[in-house]
């Protein structure tokens, strides 16, 4: 059985889930001799600001200051963001610790590619994935890279003194674009490149002494030139084509990065796939961001009223829960039967000893609900999760309760 499947059968409620998250967190910390920290956003989440910004300075602060080792590893889940951003981090993490790992079970784009280039240890495996460093830029509505503004820029002027001749298809495009923008394209893309030429200097190549084919010392020249080497083709918009490319494992030990594949340790890999997957699992509810160690956690979540939960995996009926969340004592579901198409009732009570409804069906301690007209088994467990996470309650059993109108 898959560990997505294994979980799945256990149900698990948003505060045991919480707690299984930890608990490979722990091992995870425990394998590496080192401190831990998650710092992930749901990929999925389009109303949310996933990207790396600065308010995700001050959490990371907070969960570093509850660990005392001399050497951590980041499991780093995100879709990119502010490199001044992720500078700022990755400063604050060296001013603490020794050594810095970043573990990447998933995903890790842009800005967050950057973030790994900053770490003394890149560790992955064969799903994982980085990707292209050109700077992104916003103009006139539109994201574009600054590298392709800039290589069209220069086809313009090359054909400009090739022909002797502009052609007046370019003039609306150069009306619109001013030598401040052009400037500040090509200031954003040598950013990421020299921070990552500079970082994979002073901490990847640290310890690169000898070189594996001849035995020779490694001199400084050397290394500056392999770290250019890389931050060249990382931030290179014509080698990678989109800014959404994966770059795995074997692109990069090409560009002749070393790269940790923790999938030879059965042990780490075990620990760090089920975080990953439970990790997802959380993500099905309304958190968008997670900053946790293996003792504390801070966690983003949409206010209810954004929260659309129709659309709930099996339940397609699901309405909105109440807006006063403090004061909720119980929430009203309908669940929509996939079989027989009936829609069923269900309580969902956060205190003990609420009466039933009329009409409705306890929610189920074990969350299979059988549909009463069709006997269908219907699984509750994301619903009970998502409940739990909006509401920050536990839902209470009432089945059995005398005072239960079906």
């Amino acid at each position: 059985m898959g560990i997505y499947s294994e979980y799945l059968d256990r149900q698990f409620t948003f505060d045991q889930l919480a707690a299984e998250r930890k608990l490979q967190l722990k091992r995870i910390g425990e394998l590496r001799a080192r401190d831990v920290l998650a710092f992930a956003a749901n990929l999925q989440n389009s109303r949310q600001p996933i990207a790396i910004n600065y308010t995700d300075l001050l959490p990371i602060q907070d969960q570093i200051a509850n660990l005392s080792g001399k050497a951590i590893d980041v499991i780093l889940e995100t879709p990119g963001g502010s490199g001044e951003t992720v500078e700022d981090i990755v400063k604050l993490l060296r001013s603490r610790y020794e050594s810095v790992g970043v573990i990447v079970p998933g995903v890790a784009k842009s800005a967050g590619t950057i973030f790994a280039m900053g770490a003394d240890e890149i560790l992955m495996e064969a799903v994982s994935a980085l990707g292209p460093i050109d700077a992104q830029m916003m103009y006139q509505g539109k994201v574009f890279s600054a590298h392709a503004l800039l290589e069209g820029m220069k086809k313009i002027k090359d054909e400009v003194t090739q022909t002797g001749t502009l052609n007046k298809a370019y003039i609306p495009i150069l009306q619109n674009i001013s030598p401040g923008e052009l400037q500040h394209a090509e200031n954003a893309y040598d950013f990421a490149r020299d921070l990552v030429k500079d970082w994979l200097v002073r901490y990847k190549f640290k310890d690169w002494a000898t070189h594996s084919s001849t035995g020779q010392p490694v001199t400084a020249d050397e290394r500056n030139l392999r770290a250019h080497e890389i931050a060249e083709q990382l931030r290179d918009h014509g080698k990678w084509k989109t800014h959404g490319r994966s770059i795995k494992i074997d692109d990069l030990r090409a560009m002749r990065l070393l790269i940790t594949d923790y999938s030879g340790d059965p042990a780490l890999c075990d620990a760090i796939r089920r975080y990953y997957t439970l990790l997802q699992m959380t993500f099905a509810t309304n958190v968008f961001k997670i900053f946790e160690t293996p003792q504390s956690q801070i966690m983003r979540m949409e206010a209810i009223q954004q929260v659309a939960l129709a659309g709930l995996p099996g339940i397609p009926n699901l309405p909105g829960l109440p807006q006063q969340i403090r004061d909720v004592q119980a929430a009203e579901i309908g669940v929509g039967c996939a079989k027989c198409g009936n829609n069923v009732q269900v309580h969902a009570p956060f205190v003990p000893g609420l009466p039933v409804p009329p009409g409705a069906i306890p929610f189920p301690a074990d969350n299979k609900l059988k549909c009463p007209t069709c006997g269908n088994e219907l699984n509750l467990s994301d619903a009970r999760r998502q409940l739990e996470a909006q509401t920050r309650k536990t839902i209470v059993s009432s089945e059995g309760n005398a005072n239960a109108a079906i």
